[in-house]
């Protein structure tokens, strides 16, 4: 596999598409321009491509600064298992390494956990914060 990562927050539709309709993400889909705008909004959006297709994005959100929101890690399904999501998680860390608060709210399942622990992260049900979400 030879896999490109690329640093960019303008995405065309067609790829969106079938990389959040491979993850059956079908909520983000239903509105694709308004899909595009937030990837286009993101504080910072990284893809990996082979070739021209996009087989995977990790987005971010925050300041920057003192916060970034890790959202929206996808991989194609036939991509899975092959180090594209530890490649991107591995270039938004290096880039935000000065950043104290680095957040993600995900599925609970034993993969999902296994990895964002391998990434370094801790589970806030294992330490002294809580966390809350307000899902609409």
């Amino acid at each position: 596999m030879k896999m490109i990562i690329k640093q960019q927050k303008e995405i065309a539709i067609e790829p969106l598409q079938a990389l959040y309709d491979d993850a059956g993400w079908y909520a983000y889909t239903n509105d694709l321009p308004l899909l595009q705008q937030a990837c286009a909004h993101s504080l910072d959006v990284f893809c990996a491509w082979e070739d021209e297709q996009l087989i995977g994005l990790v987005g971010v959100v925050g300041d920057g600064v003192t916060i970034i929101y890790i959202q929206d890690i996808l991989v194609l399904s036939a991509y899975q298992n092959n180090g594209v999501a530890t490649s991107l998680m591995q270039h938004i860390l290096q880039k935000y390494e000065h950043v104290r608060q680095k957040v993600l709210l995900t599925e609970e399942a034993p993969d999902v956990r296994h990895f964002y622990e391998k990434m370094g992260f801790t589970s806030c049900d294992q330490g002294s914060l809580v966390a809350f979400a307000k899902l609409d």
